[in-house]
């Protein structure tokens, strides 16, 4: 078979030497010109309601009197809805040591801070402490060490990170107790009650009144002033929040937000929705610091939650 000759043409245009390469042959064709990469103008945000991992974070570590040391561990749930009860073992541990170093074993969505201290010795040197969860078949690990640059204090931690008011502050953290429950039984709401007390300060400052209206236009449309802020007025004053912190299933607290302290009281009911062991987390805050007390509470089988564990 014979082959077919190739050739080359250029012409000169506008100073610029332009090619093209001729080939003969049957089924021969040129090759189409390539296309302009095109690029996305924006990067959507996914967000996942369920699906997703669960994150452990290392906080960092606070120095105790004793010489040992408190590794600090908090943790974010990727998925905005879904909790997830993980019990300590090998889908949620701590190595090497204890695998079971009291973490929490129920998950809730987004992230927790500062949840979990994990004590290890005065000689723990230059070792790593391990915790990993797996969650949605994909395991996160973090690593807790004593980096210099990573040390807390218990002001920080008590504040959340965001208000170092220093060792010298007057202000006092408040202290919490909550009061046991007795003969709990799954699906049945039981009363929760904390006792709150607290030195008083930061004084609490007196919501601003909101601003009047503005006066009518002649000839406005009913367009009014911006509004910055459109959500409920944040509360002022000592507070408590509850939260799950370990429980084979969802527990439902009447109050979904801080409640306000009110003679030194403050209660919400709770509902729990499998028998087993549960252990809840009051948190008292007074506008600065914060602290923080466990309770765990046995639930029974209802008469809707026969065989369920």
């Amino acid at each position: 078979m014979g082959t077919h000759p190739r050739w080359l043409t250029s012409a000169v245009v506008g100073g610029v030497l332009i090619a093209s390469t001729h080939a003969g042959g049957q089924g021969r064709t040129p090759s189409p010109a390539p296309q302009p990469r095109t690029y996305p103008t924006e990067v959507t945000n996914t967000r996942f309601n369920a699906g997703q991992s669960v994150v452990p974070y290392f906080e960092g570590w606070i120095r105790n009197p004793d010489e040992s040391f408190d590794l600090v561990f908090g943790y974010f749930n990727r998925n905005w809805k879904e909790e997830i009860a993980i019990p300590a073992g090998p889908d949620n541990k701590f190595e090497p040591g204890n695998p079971d170093g009291g973490q929490p074993t129920y998950f809730l969505p987004r992230r927790q801070r500062w949840v979990v201290r994990y004590r290890v010795p005065a000689d723990f040197g230059k070792k790593t402490l391990t915790w990993s969860i797996t969650a949605n078949g994909r395991t996160e690990v973090a690593y807790g060490d004593l980096l210099p640059a990573e040390e807390l204090t218990e002001r920080v931690v008590m504040t959340n990170g965001n208000f170092n008011p220093g060792e010298g502050d007057p202000n006092q953290p408040p202290s919490i107790t909550v009061a046991r429950l007795e003969n709990v039984v799954a699906g049945v709401p039981v009363t929760l009650t904390a006792s709150v007390q607290d030195d008083g300060l930061p004084k609490p400052r007196p919501a601003a009144p909101p601003p009047p209206p503005p006066p009518p236009t002649a000839g406005a449309r009913g367009i009014t002033a911006q509004v910055n802020s459109s959500g409920p007025a944040r509360l002022r004053g000592l507070r408590v929040t509850w939260m799950e912190y370990r429980g084979p299933g969802k527990v439902t607290f009447g109050a979904s937000g801080p409640t306000l302290v009110v003679n030194g009281q403050v209660s919400t009911s709770a509902t729990f929705a499998v028998p087993g062991t549960y252990v809840l987390r009051a948190t008292a805050n007074d506008g600065q610091l914060s602290k923080f007390v466990n309770v765990t509470v046995t639930v029974k089988p209802g008469a809707s939650t026969q065989g369920q564990q």
